[in-house]
């Protein structure tokens, strides 16, 4: 029952965990994730230039369209159990929500390593 294609870069550390995380969220198994390195990527993409493509994420939604960076989160929250409000609010102040993802974009290695430290942090509490 998949009803949308979460693009992502592959080769990223970051944007592997962020997906994995949507991923779990997602119980009603409504995504598809799909590298952006896959050639089925370009299809879904096709027109779009190449650095535009990898510089963020995309979601397609079953009817074609293609939500990018900031904009791919209202309609992905809708998606996900409990993501009316997320939805909502990230729809309500689209500059700020698409400022917010392009900063973390602009720093995914930075977020990576500090997210494998903490993780790593964690490991070592609990053991």
């Amino acid at each position: 029952m998949t009803t949308a294609t979460l693009l992502y870069d592959a080769q990223c550390g970051f944007c592997r965990r962020a997906v994995a995380r949507v991923l779990s969220w997602d119980r009603g198994h409504r995504l598809r994730p799909l590298a952006l390195q896959d050639p089925e990527a370009d299809r879904l993409l096709a027109g779009m230039e190449q650095a535009q493509k990898m510089a963020s994420w995309h979601l397609v939604t079953d009817d074609g369209r293609v939500h990018s960076g900031g904009a791919a989160f209202p309609p992905l929250f809708r998606l996900l159990p409990g993501g009316r409000v997320p939805a909502s609010l990230t729809a309500a102040f689209p500059a700020a929500t698409d400022r917010l993802y392009r900063a973390a974009a602009r720093n995914r290695g930075r977020l990576g390593r500090w997210s494998r430290r903490r993780r790593n942090e964690r490991g070592r509490e609990s053991g």
